[in-house]
């Protein structure tokens, strides 16, 4: 495994991590988690994100027990919550936001499902409106000060709010956010490449990045259709198979270009995507998510990829992608 700073903070975080959005406590349950999550922790991996929202909470509860039955050193692993849509049906105003009430009370009940005594990073999973960013940022600095978060930051948030936040607490002597958690991928890069770009350097932003594989669409099993055992064919993720390929024509046959050069480097089209993300030195680490296990490991090999992935291959995969 490869570590990477995230952002300018001192916290490594190995290169691939592994995240519980949409398979935990539904096609993945305990049994299975509990291997996945050993077979990533023997791997180095050493990052492992949640939040309250992921099946109403009922993904960090399995992380929780799973990490308590397999007793990994609290110390040789981090793990993550985001709060913003609370993790109940149809939430009362109280129960979801970034108000100081639901920031901090959120925190107080990933703790729990998670079975730790603070959270090693914490998202605000949105922007919200309704909230000023000064009354999150100074919730989030009071957890920090507390010793229940250890790193904060946000989740598909705009440059200008990541700003605000910074001058908030720059000018109160806050903690400021350390990282954000954005989709990038080969079909999904504007925000991470050109929006971000100045904040790397003037923050020291890291990126815990998510949907590497856009949902799946680049490993091209969704090139001829989709399987019954994939995600866009589960139960209320419909809106997500519209999204992807009932609006993504152009995209499918982006991956398609994409087929032969994964193919003349003899690697599957999974590990050609992860390994592009990790070519990006602004990423701090590219969250994985997987429902067997002979899917993390052959994802965890991306990692054996990018040291092939030259100039000549670079240009071929930007070629095929505009």
């Amino acid at each position: 495994m490869q570590y990477r700073r995230l952002g300018s903070s001192g916290l490594q975080l190995s290169a691939l991590s592994f995240g519980a959005w949409v398979n935990f406590g539904r096609q993945v349950g305990r049994s299975l988690a509990r291997d996945l999550l050993a077979m990533a922790h023997d791997h180095g991996v050493n990052f492992f994100d949640n939040a309250e929202t992921y099946n109403h909470g009922v993904a960090e509860t399995l992380m929780g027990d799973v990490l308590a039955d397999l007793r990994f050193p609290r110390d040789s692993y981090c793990v993550s919550s985001k709060v913003f849509f609370g993790a109940v049906d149809n939430p009362l105003p109280t129960q979801r936001g970034l108000s100081r009430k639901h920031v901090i009370e959120a925190c107080h009940q990933a703790l729990l499902r998670l079975r730790v005594e603070h959270l090693d990073l914490y998202f605000c999973h949105r922007p919200d409106p309704d909230t000023p960013i000064a009354e999150t940022v100074a919730a989030m600095d009071t957890l920090v000060r507390q010793g229940k978060v250890l790193y904060w930051g946000t989740s598909e948030w705009p440059a200008e709010a990541i700003v605000e936040a910074h001058r908030v607490a720059r000018e109160n002597h806050m903690t400021a956010p350390v990282m954000e958690q954005p989709q990038y991928n080969l079909l999904h890069r504007e925000r991470v490449e050109q929006e971000y770009a100045p904040l790397y350097e003037r923050y020291g932003l890291g990126t815990t990045i998510w949907s590497p594989l856009a949902s799946g669409l680049l490993t091209g099993k969704y090139n001829d259709g989709v399987p019954d055992d994939a995600r866009l064919a589960q139960p209320g993720y419909e809106w997500l198979r519209e999204a992807i390929l009932e609006q993504g024509g152009d995209s499918l046959a982006k991956v398609r270009r994409l087929v032969p050069i994964a193919s003349d480097l003899g690697v599957s089209m999974a590990q050609l995507a992860l390994a592009w993300c990790l070519t990006n030195p602004h990423v701090s680490t590219v969250m994985l998510g997987a429902s067997k296990l002979e899917q993390l490991k052959h994802n965890l090999a991306a990692l054996d990829v990018v040291p092939r992935l030259d100039a000549e291959v670079m240009k071929r995969i930007e070629q095929a992608v505009v």
